[in-house]
């Protein structure tokens, strides 16, 4: 490989890594705020078992969330010291505000973690909807960086050099909307369909447990409206990238040629216009074609096949929710037969999965940029040799950190299949 190609897979997997980590700490807070708040009401001592059970796995993903996340940093400054010269007074203060979010969400975790019988119970869960809010606004700086880097604002152009440099309206970019909802909705989805699905195998071992049953409940309030929501909020990304990155959308559908009444391939079928419509809201609107930039240009095949395993697995998922919430409204109750718990449990890892595959969408999918239609990658990598030596030593650490936090998490997962006693 080239050296380019070395630190975009160094940086590629770094990230693939700590975007579970991240998708979970900002989603398992609100699970176990949810626990809380439905113990304090009820009196049921299972909610709080729930509560301080996922309070234990929030503190788990939040450490090593934030090791991983401390390492991306470093990272997009070692191997790509172009974009940060660049880019550096436009995204510093996305940046810095993700800082602030980041040490407030650690604050009040330890408050929660460790003040149980210190705080009152509803300021505890104020602590607790403080970590689930700031744990949220990480990710909205965050992806507010991203959405730059897909559509750059705020500045000029100017003999090579970017002036008139205004961060507030490079923070406004038109991609901001559109990937703030899509990230949040993917870590909610991912975490709740992941943590329904453990609460799901349980029931299977024990069809009596109220405990899971409780757990699985609390799970589907989230992933429900949240996989739902998901195919609008995506629709609405596949319009904006229409209109800022065609490119983009023609790798996605592999649409060669430049056309109005452009087709839409559904499996089997492909249907005249539908493109047109669904980018547009035009069924003779003119959409444009790979035709239209250097084949060496072009994004990679990886983005079309990623775009089609994640809407594949959101389309899975928001038929899930579908089916699960027509029946609760029809009979009060959630489903309960054994092929329901195993589609749950297949499901599992389907908001992963799609997460990840979403993100090959929007980073490969820019390439060869690194700020759309301003600073290719090759112009931002470092120009330092052998990077085939960290590449290879940062992938044997997060191999070995997999396998610790893994067990770790199997250990956690066997416990939660037995729980504890109300002071566990």
């Amino acid at each position: 490989m080239s050296e380019v190609l070395y630190a975009r897979a160094q940086m590629a997997y770094s990230l693939a890594f700590h975007i579970i980590f991240a998708s979970v700490g900002i989603a398992m807070p609100l699970l176990m705020v949810i626990a809380e708040v439905l113990w304090l009401r009820t009196g049921d001592a299972e909610y709080l078992k729930l509560a301080k059970r996922w309070a234990k796995g929030t503190a788990v993903f939040f450490a090593v969330g934030a090791v991983s996340g401390t390492v991306l940093s470093f990272e997009l400054g070692l191997l790509f010291p172009a974009f940060m010269e660049h880019a550096g007074p436009l995204v510093g203060l996305p940046f810095s505000l993700e800082g602030f979010a980041f040490f407030t969400e650690a604050i009040f975790l330890g408050i929660y973690l460790y003040g149980w019988d210190k705080v009152g119970r509803w300021v505890h869960v104020g602590a607790g909807l403080v970590v689930a809010a700031s744990g949220a606004l990480s990710a909205v700086f965050v992806t507010i960086v991203n959405a730059w880097m897909n559509a750059p604002t705020g500045f000029r152009v100017e003999d090579g050099k970017i002036v008139d440099i205004d961060p507030l309206r490079a923070m406004a970019t038109p991609f901001a909307l559109h990937e703030i909802l899509h990230t949040l909705l993917a870590a909610y989805m991912a975490t709740t369909l992941a943590g329904g699905a453990i609460h799901a195998w349980a029931l299977l071992r024990a069809r009596t447990s109220s405990f899971h049953r409780r757990a699985l409940a609390i799970s589907l309030a989230v992933t429900i409206p949240v996989s739902l929501a998901q195919p609008l909020v995506g629709h609405y990304a596949g319009q904006q990238i229409a209109v800022h990155q065609p490119m983009k959308l023609a790798a996605l559908e592999g649409l060669e040629q430049t056309q109005p009444r452009a087709p839409l391939t559904v499996g089997p079928l492909e249907v005249p216009g539908l493109l047109s419509f669904m980018a547009f809201n035009d069924p003779d609107a003119v959409v444009k074609g790979l035709e239209e930039i250097p084949v060496q240009d072009r994004p990679h095949w990886i983005v079309r096949s990623s775009f089609q395993v994640m809407v594949g697995l959101g389309s899975l998922a928001a038929g899930y929710a579908l089916f699960t919430l027509a029946v609760a409204v029809r009979r009060r109750r959630l489903p309960e037969g054994r092929l329901w718990l195993l589609t749950s449990i297949a499901l599992g890892p389907a908001g992963v999965i799609a997460m990840e595959a979403g993100w090959v969408v929007t980073e490969v999918g820019r390439q060869p940029w690194t700020i759309y239609g301003v600073l290719r990658t090759a112009d931002a990598a470092t120009p330092v040799k052998d990077l085939w030596l960290p590449f290879a030593i940062f992938a044997a650490v997060y191999a070995v950190l997999g396998v610790v936090v893994g067990g770790v998490l199997v250990r956690q997962v066997r416990g939660t299949t037995d729980p504890p006693a109300e002071g566990g």
